[in-house]
């Protein structure tokens, strides 16, 4: 297989530091694995978290679990069209929360600042 680059993937995200600091930081992390979990996605979002295997969402399940409003915000942070903007935090975003959770936790700010080398 293929070498994973990142560098050469230029994904709109702009990276987990993009991705966090633009929904808010550490409380905005906290705030989504919250929101995931009260609309139907809390297996996945704490298999995330915690250690082992994380599971995967679909973009459709991430659109009806994270809703218009943020999916816009995201859509201005980004410039990305909704189904690109979607399809990537379908992709990104377990290994970006699993990267952020080292210790199966949800990080402070500090923490994840660290973490994200912001």
């Amino acid at each position: 297989g293929r070498s994973f680059d990142p560098a050469a993937g230029g994904g709109g995200l702009g990276g987990l530091g993009g991705l966090l600091g633009g929904l808010g930081g550490a409380g905005a992390l906290g705030g989504l694995i919250g929101q995931l979990q009260q609309r139907g996605l809390g297996a996945q979002a704490n298999s995330w978290v915690g250690p082992g295997h994380n599971q995967t969402v679909t973009p459709h399940q991430l659109a009806d679990a994270l809703g218009d409003d943020t999916i816009q915000d995201l859509q201005q942070q980004t410039g990305m069209p909704r189904e690109a903007l979607l399809s990537e935090l379908a992709r990104e975003l377990p290994d970006a929360v699993n990267q952020a959770t080292p210790s199966g936790q949800l990080p402070n700010d500090d923490e994840l600042h660290r973490l994200v080398g912001g």
